[in-house]
């Protein structure tokens, strides 16, 4: 991405990194051994999840806040996905590189989550934002009420979509992309569907499927920081 900054995504090797999903889960040691396997001096800064609007600016590590977007200088960030789209930003700010990390679901993407985010990084000075949206459920597998496919599509008209068995379906995918590319931002792709590829979690899949519950993340962080004690 940039000299000494990272992007990735875990899958389901690296475990449910939710605290509370599954019951009783192990999420705190999957976040050492992701932390561990990176070589961070940092633990990964999460968030308690709401599917609002909230971006906070963080820049020491502490208790997981309730937001929908961190942004930071300085801490490694996470965000924690099962089927909405984990969103990672960075840029080049007055004196420093920016980065945040964006959960955006159908509530998220209808409320504007991602062009708020951008604004805060401009907010404070950033530069030519680049960002990568990482695994989510796609377009053909999302379905949703008709109602729900046109409230989300008549204000953004990417967002329409049908599912491959016909029904009323959403791309979040599409419409987060055009709200962003609509801002002057670059965007990047990784593109695999949460509810057709086993090795991510997906909310639905395990409701419909009986696929193991968790969640995976998307990770944004100093890469400078590897091996440092």
């Amino acid at each position: 991405m940039r000299p000494g900054w990272g992007v990735a995504f875990t899958d389901t090797g690296a475990g449910s990194l939710s605290v509370s999903l599954p019951a009783g889960s192990a999420a705190l040691q999957h976040r050492a051994a992701l932390r561990s396997t990176l070589g961070l001096a940092q633990d990964f800064q999460f968030m308690t999840q709401v599917h609002g609007r909230e971006v906070l600016t963080v820049e020491s590590q502490g208790e997981q806040p309730t937001a929908d977007g961190l942004v930071s200088t300085t801490l490694p960030l996470a965000v924690m996905v099962a089927d909405c789209l984990p969103v990672l930003m960075l840029a080049e700010g007055d004196d420093s590189i920016l980065t945040a990390a964006v959960h955006a679901g159908r509530q998220g993407v209808a409320k504007g989550i991602l062009p708020h985010a951008v604004e805060r990084l401009r907010q404070r000075g950033a530069e030519r934002v680049e960002v990568w949206i990482g695994p989510s459920i796609c377009g053909a597998c999302y379905e949703v009420p008709e109602e729900m496919r046109a409230e989300l599509a008549t204000t953004i008209p990417e967002a329409f979509s049908e599912t491959s068995w016909g029904t009323p379906a959403l791309n979040l995918r599409a419409a987060a992309t055009a709200q962003l590319r609509g801002i002057g931002v670059t965007v990047h792709q990784v593109e695999a569907c949460t509810l057709e590829e086993p090795t991510l979690y997906s909310h639905r899949a395990s409701q419909q499927q009986g696929r193991p519950e968790g969640r995976f993340a998307g990770l944004i962080f100093p890469m400078q920081k590897v091996g440092a004690a």
